[in-house]
């Protein structure tokens, strides 16, 4: 577990965020699920909480107007020193800026974007509010993954607007899985599994956030109880016990058991 009131080095994962047509009931969810308590947060994009566990905000949930009809999922935020010049690199690079750079509030200034695979992402620059303030706890955001076509060429991308290193896994693909780990000076940033065709045609390339339980086969029961459902179902991962499943309103995560 780590208490992150610190600012984040620029490109490391720093904020997940979800967009939903039903605040109440998604707070609601999460709660019981996580045991989240709310507090508000910014309010230029619409109503928006920040989901507070033992007192720490770690995720953020925003209502979207209802006659927007967006992909609903959890989006995962890499911090910057300077949202502007990130926005702009991004568009170098082949990337799509879709939102901003904009303020919220006081908290910080930020930008929604998109890789060249069409999979969606944040930057945060934090002012007040510098992102996740605990990770690694049940509850809590503990690992971000990139589900898209192929790892090596989108790799590229994020190595040259963040600065990552990207080492594919195993050998270089030998055992015919693409997956690869993108570092940061030396310290492991997330990891990019190319599943080619297998990417549901309605969704496309996407981050996936993990999330951290104490019990996979339980919070699973639990999801299923609150109106969620199961996309896969638990098994032995190389990070723990983990499943795939979707909020009531259709956004995917992954729970994995994590040590309290």
């Amino acid at each position: 577990m780590t208490e992150a009131p610190a600012r984040c080095a620029p490109g490391m994962p720093c904020w997940t965020s979800l967009m939903v047509h039903g605040l109440a009931t998604t707070e609601s969810f999460y709660h019981a699920l996580f045991g989240w308590d709310f507090r508000p947060g910014p309010q230029q994009l619409g109503a928006y909480v920040r989901g507070v566990l033992d007192g720490h905000a770690v995720a953020g949930i925003g209502e979207l107007a209802p006659e927007r009809h967006l992909p609903i999922a959890w989006t995962t935020y890499f911090a910057s020193d300077d949202a502007d010049e990130t926005a702009e690199r991004i568009r170098c690079c082949g990337g799509t800026v879709a939102v901003g750079p904009l303020d919220a509030d006081l908290a910080g200034r930020l930008v929604i974007a998109a890789d060249p695979a069409g999979a969606v992402f944040g930057v945060w620059q934090g002012r007040q509010h510098l992102g996740s303030e605990l990770t690694g706890a049940p509850g809590t955001p503990v690992w971000h993954q990139l589900r898209t076509y192929e790892t090596a060429t989108v790799g590229k991308f994020y190595e040259a607007v963040f600065g990552y290193r990207t080492e594919p896994d195993g050998a270089d693909g030998a055992d015919g899985v693409d997956r690869a780990t993108m570092y940061l000076g030396g310290r492991q940033v997330a990891a990019i599994h190319g599943v080619g065709h297998a990417l549901p045609p309605d969704r496309g390339p996407y981050w996936l956030t993990y999330f951290g339980v104490a019990d996979t086969d339980e919070a699973v029961r639990r999801v299923t109880e609150l109106g969620g459902r199961v996309i896969e179902p638990p098994r032995e991962g190389a990070a723990g016990r983990q499943a795939t499943v979707a909020d009531p309103e259709g956004a995917v995560f992954r729970v994995v058991a994590t040590p309290r």
